[in-house]
């Protein structure tokens, strides 16, 4: 038997029940070593760490009991969360359709179907990283992923990272290899139940507009006073052949990002300030504001209030990828630096797990696309941002990439400031859960939309 997993013995669980202690990155191989049990078992708990996680008393009857009431396929639940000796509640999030992302949270205990593990052995036979990946969308597949909102047990976070840290240890490249794994698992699921999409029916997109400029770059901004100006002056300060201008959309600021945008505009008539009438726009309003504008150009590319272009050749770039390609949208690679724009790891983000044969499948595993991302602007007055401030971007990269293509440039042409100002710095257990089963139920959208357009097209 493999060192990295392991039968626990508990006295008190069911006699058809078995405990593996077991890392999250399991290979099958070390999974099948225990078919034996497994193959004489009703369920199937996996524990991350035995040492890190003390069990409620009655925890596994209770999973027992709903599973076996319920015929659930996988079972989880919320706990207490032991961090720098103080307790916390940790809750997690249901499990939908979409949620196909291979980081979904399901804490350190859960129990599994025997069958399901069984199925799902049999039909992979050799991954090193992504067994438990590949049994949640088995289970998923095969019957109803339950979230218990009940508290039963206590696991120690050694993790001290805050949310901003920890949100780019996917797109690490010492994570590649990981990444293809998840990347076969996800693509297979999305075979399975009929939502993959052919790169072959991908079409180029053409632009059906009049437009006076070329290109207009999009800043939504509330209360960025530090960094604004820099963001600005990083657009003015582009050599591109051809008229752009920069549509700022000012979300009602109270410190004084306001005077610094009245007074650029009034400098520089490629500065257009927009204060919107309307007072409950979110981020994804305020591009549609700026998009609806008839001063913005033919092409539209993000800049965030905090954040700068790499060089003066950053819309050349974009433009010309546009053009060479045909594309929906063009997404770029950006480095990571701190307010000084000092680099910081993983330093570049480039998010190159996105290919042209798989990417448009693929984005429905990780959580976000890259930046900066560039739209042509009459698709986008057709399929509005939805009004929200997270996520906004990822929905609509999602629903292009289902029917359009989508150009990439893998070199960074954008740099992202990590500050303490940064919106996404050091966010709460119940954000980063409010963050997550948004961007869930944008895949589940996604995943019905690309099954009946499946559907449509063998009709």
């Amino acid at each position: 038997m493999s060192q990295d997993c392991f039968l626990i013995h508990y006295e008190s669980a069911p006699k058809d029940f078995i405990f593996i202690n077991t890392p999250k990155l399991l290979s099958s191989n070390s999974l099948s070593k225990l078919l034996t049990y497994i193959q004489s078992s009703a369920y199937v708990c996996f524990v991350a760490n035995e040492k890190q996680v003390e069990i409620e008393p009655s925890a596994i009857e209770r999973l027992v009991s709903i599973a076996r009431q319920t015929n659930a396929t996988f079972l989880y639940s919320d706990f207490y969360e032991s961090k720098q000796e103080e307790i916390h509640i940790h809750k997690l999030i249901d499990c939908q359709e979409g949620s196909v992302r291979d980081d979904f949270d399901l804490g350190a205990l859960y129990i599994c179907r025997a069958d399901i593990i069984i199925n799902t052995l049999n039909e992979y036979s050799n991954l090193k990283y992504s067994t438990l990946y590949s049994i949640r969308l088995n289970a998923m597949r095969s019957g109803k992923v339950l979230h218990i909102p009940e508290l039963l047990y206590t696991c120690r976070e050694n993790d001290l990272r805050r949310s901003g840290e920890k949100q780019f240890d996917y797109v690490d490249p010492r994570n590649r290899e990981v990444q293809i794994e998840m990347e076969q698992v996800c693509t297979q699921h999305l075979k399975n139940i009929g939502a993959f999409i052919d790169y072959h029916n991908i079409q180029t997109a053409n632009d059906d507009g009049n437009f006076t400029v070329d290109v207009s770059v999009i800043i939504p901004v509330r209360n960025r006073v530090k960094t604004i100006a820099d963001a600005v002056k990083s657009v003015l300060s582009q050599n591109f052949d051809g008229k752009f201008n920069v549509i700022v959309v000012d979300n009602h600021s109270t410190d004084g990002t306001t005077e610094v945008l009245t007074d650029f505009a009034k400098r520089d008539k490629r500065v257009i300030h927009i204060v919107p009438s309307r007072n409950d726009l979110q981020i994804g309003g305020c591009w549609m504001q700026a998009i609806n504008d008839n001063r913005c150009g033919k092409y539209a590319i993000q800049l965030d209030s905090d954040d700068l272009y790499a060089d003066e050749t950053t819309i050349s770039q974009v433009v010309a990828k546009f053009n060479t390609e045909s594309c929906a949208m063009v997404i770029g690679s950006y480095s990571m630096v701190d307010f000084d724009l000092k680099p910081l790891p993983p330093y570049i983000i480039d998010h190159r797990e996105w290919t042209n044969e798989n990417g448009m499948n693929n984005a429905l595993r990780i959580n976000g696309l890259g930046a900066p991302r560039a739209f042509l602007t009459s698709l986008l007055r057709r399929n509005p941002l939805p009004n929200v401030s997270y996520g906004e971007d990822y929905a609509i990269g999602l629903r292009l990439s289902r029917e359009f293509k989508i150009g990439r440039i893998f070199t960074p042409i954008y740099l992202c400031r990590r500050w303490n100002g940064n919106s996404d710095a050091a966010l709460s257990i119940d954000k980063v859960n409010t963050n997550n089963y948004y961007k869930d139920s944008i895949r589940t959208i996604e995943i019905i939309a690309r099954k009946n357009s499946n559907n449509d097209l063998h009709k």
